[in-house]
């Protein structure tokens, strides 16, 4: 019996041992029992549709929430957008343009040829170097630059971004809008896609490539900040795209292209004023207007425009309020005495308000209007001469590209 006893007795403390060595391993190492309970437990049901998963109490519960929340997906890996092929498209039709000219200029007399009086004059050559950028456009070697760039220029070497180097001539210059076009002779040229400058929007990201203060090909980026832009003084004709690409010297006849790596317009200038001044002001010549130029570049090698014979100009507050009108008009500053406007009786001061019927609002409209005009083709010019109204049919004359002899 007492052997009966003694047997319990120890059958009973080995099943309280086993029992606490298993809560201390489950303790320790909880996923050995959700393990066991996976491989022994039924497959769970799904419920239908129908049938609500879980009580409004439960589901406001937090373990809940947490539980019943859906998956999250691996977060995307975050890609850095890149020009690169936007430039590696457009980069090897942009040239750097070296230019040179030699500049004749009077020496001062020595004290002692002073004192003498009348001295033979002497003079002295010096070479005046200046660079710029050019776009490459077809694979003849045609080059679109500023004529700025190249005005009065005596040589013009070209170099390409690929390192080869050689001598352009001039085809024709049109300093109404700052446009010259040049002819290079290398086989093997790469060439800038040609966009449009039409279907820009303000936003819209461009990017700026030229050759600044000479340190080799550089991009900028920025975005269009304004197009349209005129009456800046830059040149007659003024239709510029603004932008914040940076723009400097020697940037002048490089390339503004789009996202895409088309050439959208041909950088010009920026706006600079003493003390500093305002910074990401630059301006471009738009594409469409490059085109047309151009053209007409290389089939007559100059561009024709239509023209009056006088040169117009906007009225001050004062002269509006003198004369009495304020719906728009431009008074005559100059005007060619053998025109057919000199003619007619049209003379400086006079008030010229309608063109073809519709009013003029400034000078910058009236010359952009009678440009668009054919040579020969007849308008009509209505004006004011000594507060004297008139009418006239005048013929169009095609613009001269030399100055003119003036009264």
């Amino acid at each position: 019996m007492q052997d009966t006893r003694v047997l319990v007795s120890f059958l009973v403390r080995a099943v309280v041992v086993g029992l606490a060595v298993a809560f201390l391993v489950v303790w320790w190492n909880p996923t050995l029992l959700g393990a066991h309970s996976a491989r022994t437990s039924p497959a769970p049901v799904t419920p239908s549709p129908a049938a609500p998963s879980a009580s409004p109490a439960a589901l406001a519960s937090p373990t809940a929430l947490a539980s019943a929340a859906a998956p999250t997906a691996p977060a995307a890996p975050v890609v850095m957008q890149s020009f690169a092929d936007s430039v590696a498209r457009a980069a090897p039709a942009v040239v750097n343009i070296y230019t040179a000219r030699v500049v004749r200029e009077r020496t001062q007399a020595a004290p002692l040829n002073q004192l003498f009086g009348d001295y033979w004059p002497s003079y002295r050559q010096r070479v005046e170097r200046s660079l710029g950028s050019g776009v490459i456009v077809d694979a003849m070697g045609t080059i679109v630059t500023n004529q700025h760039v190249i005005a009065g220029a005596d040589s013009i070497r070209v170099q390409l971004a690929d390192g080869r180097i050689a001598d352009a001539t001039v085809v024709g210059q049109d300093p109404d809008t700052d446009l010259a076009v040049l002819d290079l002779e290398i086989g093997n040229l790469p060439i800038m896609p040609l966009g449009r400058s039409d279907t820009l929007r303000v936003g819209d990201i461009v990017l700026a490539i030229g050759n600044p203060y000479g340190v080799g090909q550089t991009v900028t980026q920025g975005i269009v900040s304004a197009t349209g832009r005129g009456q800046l003084g830059l040149a007659t004709f003024e239709n510029f795209i603004q932008t914040d690409a940076a723009i400097n010297l020697g940037n002048s006849g490089g390339a503004l292209i789009d996202a895409h790596g088309d050439l959208v317009g041909i950088n010009t200038a920026v706006l600079n004023r003493a003390n500093g001044g305002p910074e990401g002001i630059g301006f471009a010549i738009p594409v469409n207007l490059v085109r047309g130029v151009m053209e007409q570049i290389l089939m007559n090698g100059h561009v024709v425009r239509g023209w009056l014979g006088f040169v117009p100009q906007d009225l001050t507050e004062e002269q509006s309020a003198q004369i009495g009108t304020a719906g728009g008009g431009v008074t005559v500053v100059n005007i060619m005495v053998n025109s057919q406007a000199y003619g007619a009786g049209v003379r400086p001061g006079d008030l010229v308000t309608a063109l073809g019927g519709e009013v003029v609002h400034n000078a910058q409209d009236l010359v952009a209007r009678v440009s668009s005009l054919k040579p020969g083709a007849e308008v009509e010019l209505e004006g004011r001469h000594a507060r004297q109204g008139y009418k006239l049919k005048l013929t169009v004359l095609e613009r001269p590209t030399r100055p003119i002899q003036q009264r």
